[in-house]
């Protein structure tokens, strides 16, 4: 997408000509307008000239946002950041402290004497003609002051686009000259001695009007600016962040330089109490990191050398000397910036009915305050009644209301997710995040911790203590995935010998053979050492038949027990799975609360996945679906509703883009991940619900912009038209039309600002909404019964295998089992010791038996 700045425009109806303009252009496929941000994205196959000419035949200008070099990132980041500035209230401050200097005496004469009889000089006292040419006076210097309106408003109307400025300049205009009309007729009637004709003209002069309009539309103007520049904050918090400066090491010296110039593989340093300037890799050091300002994770993140760091977190403690791998706009932080800015620059789909009407709304209450003048004429009124009805029509009306609606909630709920670690890509994204029925969530990684971890020691007749420890010594020296969690528990505990300087003298294991798929063994001391499955345990060691009973209700939990043997004596069993993070079962329990259906995939057996899924509380587990099958399910699960899939966005790939909405969980400072339509930098799940959640809130805080926008004007030029007047006697003077309009936008922008006050992960509030896929999971579960009578009848043969005992083992043997043609699926188990092949062609056993036994486990039998 080709971003642009936009200049001159004022209100909606601009936005949807600049739009709609540019939309004509041969090539474009797509033009999104912001009036918040005065910017414009293209896509398509059209050069940029001729998309700055179709802009500037329109009646606006137009300046393509060129692309960044690495030298010049700093001064473009500066650049933006100034354009994100509040230019606009400084400049309307100055224009309405010069128009209230010319219209509060404006106003003591045009209504304090003629009302009030406030006093005025002798020479002015009685001299109507010299009354009239001092209000013109003042009225010709408001509306010089605010020049701006004319000029903006008549340019539109000759380019057949009119917009806001034009009601103003015809509203404020038309007051002017029929003012000026009746001043020259009451010079000819005080020529002709018609003295009461000339205090009948007296009535007609509507110079202050024409100020009052031009004054107060300028304070709605300056209000609104103001409360713009507030939904920006956000965003030019997180500019702010980016560190102007980097201590780097060249030819063995540091120096400070600007960081526009650090390079990519440049050694820089940081110290205790300083940003860090670029992404890289901690070579020497170790500190505690503070990353709030990206992730919104308060609580700080411990660094060593390898660990990764990113630009504009915080060294709280220690002193770093790292690597730069990411500079300029390769950082997460302009990346975050970026993201967050071409989310502005997108529109929402709700948007598309504001753009409609504020398409014709200008041109309709113009036509419509020339009708209502001509109907009051028709009826007898007269013309200075008329016309300040149809003034009253042109001022009330804003279509700034009806365009703002939507950009102001979408950019502050951007900021919102932004400073959270949530990233909306886009406004569509934002918007229907919320509106998701199903959530389908990849189990490792997201509702897991994708680590395993040690779940339960239980030793028999030895301490935990002394168990840990030998266990600790046999797997230190193992590959195995599993072998990583013991090793963990160890260090946790402070067990593990590199924190005490090294292998005790006498404790290391000597001999050590790892026994593929079946366990390890050991000598140390003179002891054998041994662990590993029930089967390789069972042969050189009793086990009892209750520690058999424990080992199988471990297994039905979804845990891999592993024994472990001392000189033929069984010494216990350490439980290892891939444990559930902390905040996975209050996640689901708030997407349930919010009326989603929840459903977990995993590639596990029905057994573990089953488990995991009662401790997550999810309502649906789909087991023993392959990576490349969860696009499968997620597409039949968009049939009945609208899904949001969860995953890590590298193996999910295919799910997130197939799912109506991708969300990538713990991107960390890889945001960039593009199947996903939302991208979470933490690896928290209760990050799901908050995302959800303020979609909600931010699709509410529209709806409620728009009923305003729309009841406002709905309401107003009826009101001003003088509908009202004939039954009740209602009638708007001028003044108060435009201080009504002046206040429209102005109360649509501070109401978007309120989400700056919604708390995301508040669920005390949320709503259960009423979900009809929610009832169609016994048809999904139906399907696959189906599917499973069908393999059912398909050959099938069960093979009897030793020497599998983790989920690991399972994956391996299933992998070279499907690999052959014959195989059509492979149902491991490395618990019963058995792989069920469901066949789609004949295949000998001994085939089979070489395809298995090649990985080093042992086929006892083929059935």
């Amino acid at each position: 997408m080709e971003q642009y700045t936009v200049s001159g425009m004022s209100c909606a109806a601009c936005s949807a000509r600049v739009e709609k303009a540019v939309s004509k252009l041969d090539g474009v496929t797509s033009c999104s307008v912001s009036l918040l941000t005065n910017s414009m994205g293209v896509e398509g196959e059209v050069s940029a000239a001729k998309v700055i000419e179709a802009v500037e035949a329109a009646g606006y200008g137009a300046s393509q946002k060129r692309e960044k070099s690495q030298k010049e990132s700093s001064e473009a980041e500066a650049m933006d950041e100034g354009m994100l500035k509040d230019m606009e209230t400084p400049v309307l401050r100055q224009r309405l402290i010069a128009s209230l200097c010319f219209l509060i005496p404006l106003m003591y004469f045009s209504m304090g004497h003629m009302m009030w009889n406030w006093p005025v000089p002798k020479f002015l006292a009685g001299n109507h003609v010299a009354m009239g040419m001092i209000q013109l006076l003042f009225t010709t210097a408001v509306m010089m002051v605010n020049q701006k309106f004319f000029i903006s408003g008549f340019k539109s109307l000759w380019h057949r686009a009119p917009n806001m400025d034009t009601l103003v300049a015809l509203g404020a205009g038309a007051s002017y000259v029929y003012s000026t009309y009746a001043l020259f007729a009451m010079t000819d009637a005080q020529m002709h001695m018609d003295m009461e004709r000339v205090m009948s003209l007296m009535h007609e002069f509507y110079f202050e009007s024409a100020a009052m309009i031009l004054t107060l539309i300028t304070v709605g103007k300056m209000l609104e600016a103001r409360s713009k520049g507030r939904t920006t904050d956000a965003l030019k918090s997180l500019m702010k962040l980016a560190p102007k400066t980097a201590v780097v090491v060249r030819e063995g010296k540091e120096q400070e330089i600007p960081i526009r110039q650090v390079l990519k593989g440049d050694v820089f340093v940081v110290r205790p109490g300083e940003n860090i300037p670029v992404d890289g890799v901690v070579l020497e050091g170790s500190s505690a990191v503070n990353e709030s300002a990206l992730t919104g994770e308060s609580i700080p993140v411990d660094k060593e050398a390898g660990s990764q760091v990113s630009a504009a977190t915080l060294n709280q403690s220690g002193f770093l000397k790292c690597e730069a791998t990411r500079v300029g706009e390769d950082t997460t932080l302009s990346q975050i910036i970026q993201m967050v800015s071409d989310a502005a620059a997108t529109k929402a789909p709700i948007a598309k009915i504001a753009d409609k009407v504020s398409g014709v709304f200008v041109p309709a209450v113009i036509a419509i305050a020339i009708v209502t003048i001509l109907l009051w004429l028709a009826v007898g009124q007269g013309i200075g009644f008329a016309l300040a009805r149809g003034i009253s029509v042109l001022v009330i009306s804003c279509p700034c209301a009806l365009g703002l609606a939507t950009p102001v909630a979408i950019m502050v709920g951007n900021g919102m997710g932004a400073k959270n670690g949530i990233m909306f890509k886009t406004a569509v994204s934002l918007e229907e995040t919320g509106k998701m029925q199903i959530v389908a969530l990849d189990k490792t990684g997201t509702i897991t911790s994708g680590e395993p971890k040690v779940t339960d020691v239980i030793a028999n007749g030895v301490s935990e203590q002394e168990l840990l420890e030998m266990a600790y010594a046999l797997e230190r020296k193992s590959e195995h995935p599993l072998a990583k969690a013991i090793i963990g528990l160890a260090k946790e505990r402070g067990m593990a010998y590199e924190d005490k300087g090294g292998e005790p003298s006498g404790l290391e294991v000597t001999d050590f053979q790892a026994v593929a798929g079946n366990g390890l063994r050991g000598m140390q001391k003179g002891d054998l050492l041994t662990g590993g499955n029930l089967s390789f345990i069972s042969a050189g060691a009793e086990v009892s038949e209750e520690m058999k009973q424990r080992a199988i209700r471990l297994s039905e939990e979804g845990k891999t027990p592993l024994f472990f043997g001392k000189n033929g004596r069984l010494m216990g069993i350490i439980a290892v799975a891939d444990v559930i993070k902390e905040d996975s079962p209050k996640a689901v329990e708030e997407l349930k609360n919010m009326g989603i259906h929840v459903v977990m995939l995993t590639g596990d057996n029905e057994r573990t996945a089953r488990a995991i899924g009662e401790q997550a509380g999810v309502d649906e587990v789909i087991a023993g679906v392959l990576p490349d099958g969860k696009e499968q399910v997620i597409r039949s699960l968009s049939q009945k509703g609208r899904t949001a899939m969860v995953g890590d966005g590298i193996n999910d790939a295919p799910a997130l883009t197939r799912a109506d909405m991708g969300i990538a969980i713990g991107a960390g400072t890889d945001i960039a991940i593009d199947a996903a339509n939302v991208v979470l930098m933490k690896n928290r799940l209760s990050d799901v619900p908050a995302a959800i959640r303020l979609s909600r809130a931010t699709l509410r805080n529209i709806h409620e912009n728009l009923f305003w926008a729309f009841f406002y004007n709905v309401i107003g030029i009826p009101l001003a038209a003088g509908v009202w007047y004939p039954l009740f006697g209602w009638k708007l003077n001028p003044m108060f039309g435009a201080a009504a309009m002046s206040l429209s936008s102005f109360c649509v922008v501070t109401n978007a600002l309120r989400l700056n006050l919604f708390r995301m992960y508040d669920g005390s509030r949320d709503k259960k909404r009423k979900n009809k896929a929610a009832n169609q999971n016994s048809s999904f579960e139906n399907k696959f019964e189906k599917q499973q009578k069908q393999e059912e009848t398909k050959m099938t043969k069960t093979m009897k295998i030793e020497g599998m005992m983790c989920g690991h083992c399972e994956a391996r043997v299933k992998k070279c089992l499907e690999a052959l043609t014959e195989v059509e699926e492979a149902q491991v188990s490395h618990e019963a010791g058995t792989a069920v092949v469901t066949l789609n062609a004949d295949i000998l056993d001994e085939v089979l038996k070489k395809t298995v036994e090649a990985l080093d486990y042992q086929v006892t039998g083929i059935q």
